[in-house]
């Protein structure tokens, strides 16, 4: 199956975490089936759009790891986009509509106040010649509709909703063009789809009603129908649509130490039967990846669940993966030993601290004697082997310390805490001579 997708934001700020979701899904149904991902820039609003917000998404995908086999922008597109009104209108699918927004509004007003539903009333087809003379010498341009087909039945098969029915009498004709030429999105979007050979449009099911009127745009511009699938929408950790959501973003993520790969591990499987996984790599997600397991609840998003996932794919990045992010000096046997006790990459730093110190002294007053004794029998054992099962065992047997009393006051006098990695490989990352050094000062009165 040739697949191709693509993703659409319009450049007037950066993607958050809902936009991000939709990005990937079209990366991973593209790349499962070994298709294209195109980036369209939706900038036919050029007053809003910016060159720094149409880079700045280029950032955020290259970030996640999501890179376009394609870009293209609607304001380089407009003649494609004429040639189609005026075939449309041409034919009779496209008409000119002169009411004002207030006119529109108090339209809608009376509809609801009768108990029906704010259609448009299509008044705009009645006008004679006359009328729309008289209109256009008051100063009035009209703005332009695309005329649905109300005799038949708007029907497709979602991949995620199932099947789909609309009434199109219960559906206004939509504004395609405003009266100052700009362009909305319905009429260019889909043009582009057709010229692009999208094959599947993968977006939130807040567009599901404009889905219904795009699909008789297709139609009627004799093109075939490319497959639909509605997601459901984020919602946040309390259960409903939150505006936090709106300002979670990549940079956002960065600032949390959040790893692109858990996010896109997140927002993989989210609100889908399948579970969410700390993988390593998206290669496990593209192709797992199935439109059949997504579920029409709302998928929750929490951070903290995200957090904690990001502490457990960083357990498992390889040294490579963060060697450019690390402290000066660490080197992979310190991520090793180090990793376990991480939530991000940038507290690795902190680690590093108490390996090369100097730490923050917390040893208690009755161990001094021990830590004293502690030394001695430091500088006495095997540094080339397991030293901290050496100091142990040798303490345990002079001392007749054992469990807590024994391992406790040595961890504070080596690092300065009272829990953190495993002692045995930070031990040997400390070294002999800083670990007689601590433990000597440690023993001091």
């Amino acid at each position: 199956m040739n697949v191709i997708t693509r993703f659409a934001p319009s450049p007037t700020g950066r993607i958050h975490v809902g936009n991000i979701r939709t990005a990937l899904h079209n990366w991973l149904w593209a790349r499962k089936h070994q298709g294209k991902f195109i980036l369209r820039l939706d900038d036919t609003d050029l007053e809003r759009s910016s060159e720094e917000a149409a880079q700045g998404i280029r950032d955020d995908l290259a970030w996640l790891g999501l890179p376009p086999d394609e870009e293209h922008r609607q304001s380089q597109r407009f003649a494609p986009y004429e040639a189609a009104l005026e075939r449309l209108r041409a034919e009779g699918r496209v008409y000119a509509a002169y009411e004002t927004a207030q006119e529109l509004d108090l339209k809608r007003k009376v509809q609801l106040s009768r108990g029906k539903p704010p259609v448009y009333d299509r008044a705009a087809l009645s006008l004679g010649a006359d009328e729309v003379a008289a209109l256009e010498a008051e100063g009035r341009r009209p703005h332009w509709r695309f005329r649905l087909d109300h005799d038949r039945a708007i029907e497709w098969n979602d991949l995620v909703r199932g099947p789909q029915h609309f009434d199109p009498s219960l559906l206004s004709d939509p504004v395609i063009r405003r009266e100052d030429g700009s362009w909305l999105y319905m009429l260019p979007s889909v043009v582009d789809d057709v010229d692009l050979d999208i094959t599947h449009v993968v977006r939130g099911e807040d567009h599901v009603t404009n889905t219904a009127i795009q699909v008789q745009m297709f139609e009627a511009l004799g093109a075939p129908v490319p497959a639909f699938a509605h997601e459901a929408l984020l919602v946040g950790s309390e259960g409903k649509l939150s505006k936090r959501l709106g300002s979670l973003g990549v940079e956002a993520m960065r600032d949390a130490g959040i790893e692109p790969i858990a996010l896109i591990a997140k927002l993989a499987r989210i609100g889908t039967s399948q579970p969410v996984e700390p993988v390593a790599a998206p290669e496990p997600l593209i192709e797992s990846f199935d439109f059949s397991s997504f579920g029409r609840a709302p998928a929750r998003f929490d951070m903290e669940e995200l957090a904690g996932l990001n502490a457990r794919i960083l357990h498992q990045l390889p040294f490579q993966a963060v060697a450019d992010r690390l402290p000066p000096g660490m080197d992979g046997e310190a991520w090793e030993a180090i990793r376990p006790n991480l939530a991000t990459v940038a507290d690795a730093a902190d680690w590093w601290h108490v390996v090369v110190g100097p730490i923050e002294r917390r040893d208690a007053e009755e161990d001094r004697s021990f830590l004293a004794q502690a030394a001695e029998a430091a500088e006495r054992i095997d540094w080339g082997g397991n030293p901290w099962g050496a100091l142990t065992a040798e303490l345990k047997r002079s001392s007749g310390r054992t469990g807590k009393s024994l391992f406790l006051p040595l961890r504070r006098a080596l690092t300065g805490r009272d829990s953190g990695p495993e002692m045995g490989p930070l031990t040997l990352l400390i070294g002999k001579e800083r670990a007689l050094e601590r433990l000597r000062e440690g023993s001091k009165a």
